[in-house]
C-alpha cells in the first residue's frame, strides 16, 4: 500500500475545496420566480410576498455554498472509504481512497448543492402559490 504522501495529501485538499468552491457558487439564491399578474394576483402585495417568501425559503434551506461543501465532505469520505476497498483489492488502497475521496467529493458536492437549490425552489414557490400568486416558472 503507497502511503499518501503531504505533496498528494495537500493536491486532494485543494482539489476537494476547489470542487466546493465551484459548486457552491452555482448554486444562488439569485433565482426569482415569475409571476403571472393576471390570474387573481395581488399587484400591491406582491413585492412584499416575493421578499417574504424568498426569506421564508432561504431559512428553510440554508446557505447553498455550506450545504455544498458538507456535501463534498461527506462524499469524500465515503469516497475514500470506497476507493480504499477497491483498491486494496487491486494491490493500491491508498492511490484507490485518494481517487475515491476526490470522485465522492465532487459528485456529493454537486448533488447536495443542486438538491439544495431545488428544494429553495420548490419552497419558494409552493409559498407564493399559499399567497394567491400563480407561478409561472
Amino acid at each position: 500500500m503507497a502511503p499518501i504522501t503531504e505533496k498528494k495529501g495537500s493536491r486532494l485538499i485543494v482539489a476537494l475545496g476547489l470542487a466546493a468552491w465551484l459548486v457552491g457558487g452555482s448554486v444562488s439564491y439569485a433565482w426569482e420566480p415569475t409571476i403571472d399578474p393576471r390570474v387573481g394576483s395581488a399587484q400591491e402585495t406582491q413585492a412584499r410576498d416575493l421578499a417574504e417568501c424568498r426569506e421564508l425559503a432561504m431559512d428553510a434551506h440554508g446557505d447553498p455554498a455550506t450545504e455544498a461543501f458538507k456535501g463534498v465532505v461527506f462524499g469524500a469520505l465515503g469516497g475514500a472509504a470506497t476507493g480504499a476497498i477497491i483498491g486494496g483489492v487491486s494491490g493500491n488502497a491508498g492511490k484507490g481512497a485518494g481517487y475515491g475521496a476526490a470522485i465522492g467529493g465532487v459528485g456529493g458536492g454537486l448533488y447536495q448543492g443542486l438538491s439544495t437549490d431545488d428544494h429553495y425552489k420548490r419552497s419558494y414557490i409552493r409559498c407564493l402559490e399559499g399567497r394567491g400568486h400563480r407561478v409561472i416558472n
